[in-house]
């Protein structure tokens, strides 16, 4: 399938392993996993972040495989999960990122298209996450109040 908005066919990319056991060689056990993942909450990583943390420097291949429960789930058992899911904070920093740059840059017509599309993204996804339920129904996106919401 192409992309949304450049016709280009997306990379494919590497695929997990068949087997969804704990490996014999990780040193690490269940209750150790979970208060890695609190400590590295607390330090201010997302979740992808404490994936890749976990898995690059402890080692840790598959949380989901060994807690039987994803990084977001410990997360939101210990009250440590954000108000805001993790691909809208970023789509808000890049078009936070965007605007400070077309306020330099007035001329710039491609920022301006990307600048559209990726508000158009955030309103896509703030309507699948409401009809998710995982946001309000009454929360709406404000690109005035955009600055407030990732500090």
């Amino acid at each position: 399938m192409a992309r949304l908005y450049s016709r280009k066919k997306g990379k494919s990319g590497s695929t997990k392993p068949v087997k969804k056991v704990k490996p014999l060689w990780l040193r690490y056990g269940e209750k150790e996993i979970e208060q890695l993942i609190i400590k590295l909450a607390k330090q201010g990583l997302t979740k992808s972040q404490i994936g890749l943390s976990l898995r690059d420097t402890y080692g840790v291949p598959s949380v989901q495989n060994i807690l039987k429960k994803k990084v977001g789930d410990v997360l939101a058992e210990n009250k440590l999960s954000s108000k805001l899911p993790e691909d809208i904070l970023a789509l808000i920093k890049k078009e936070i990122d965007l605007m400070k740059h077309l306020e330099e840059n007035k001329k710039d017509v491609s920022a301006k298209r990307g600048l559209k599309l990726t508000e158009s993204k955030i309103h896509r996804l703030v309507k699948y996450y409401k009809r998710k339920g995982i946001l309000e129904s009454n929360w709406s996106y404000d690109r005035d109040k955009a600055k407030l919401l990732i500090s």
